[in-house]
């Protein structure tokens, strides 16, 4: 078990469906402000604990789990590009794509720490515990956000969209193993 390699491969998996949406749809993501994108991230983390308990094959969309956490890892790169930029005008694609690199470098850099600190303790984790920590995470991210990113003592909003991204990654790293 290599966790840089097989993390470097799921941020690949999903850094290539960010790019092809990129030629699809450019950066429409622009106008969107970063709660609109948390309440994105919800969907996606339901739908997942949705068919966790009902099961994938009960589905009436088919699509499984793993598209989810991807569209999660993707949602939350764009919410921390919109908490830099805040809501506006397209940016080129080039652009996206440096900004997207640069908020998932940054995730990285989060995930070796903790690994290291918690000692891999996430292979131990099942997925839906992943699922269930996610939510967990949204439900914080929108309290603060109703809150105008106030906190007392709590971490802001883009160190929960921080986590969420190494969560889903872990997800998809447990789901391929």
């Amino acid at each position: 078990m290599n966790t840089p390699k097989q993390f470097a491969e799921a941020k690949a998996k999903c850094r290539n469906i960010f790019e092809k949406k990129l030629k699809d749809y450019g950066t429409s993501w622009r106008i969107m402000r970063p709660s609109s994108l948390t309440d994105q991230i919800y969907i996606k983390a339901r739908r997942i604990r949705s068919l966790e308990e009902k099961g994938v094959e009960n589905a009436s969309v088919d699509e499984g789990i793993e598209p989810e956490f991807i569209g999660i890892v993707n949602y939350c790169v764009i919410a921390l590009i919109q908490l830099q930029l805040g809501s506006g005008d397209p940016i080129s694609i080039e652009k996206a794509l440096e900004l997207y690199d640069k908020q998932l470098d940054g995730a990285t850099r989060l995930m070796t720490n903790k690994n290291h600190d918690y000692d891999e303790a996430w292979r131990l984790m099942r997925v839906s515990s992943f699922t269930d920590i996610i939510l967990q995470k949204l439900l914080r991210t929108k309290e603060i956000e109703d809150h105008h990113g106030k906190t007392i003592i709590s971490e802001g909003v883009d160190a929960n969209y921080m986590d969420m991204i190494n969560y889903a990654l872990f997800a998809l790293i447990k789901l391929n193993e």
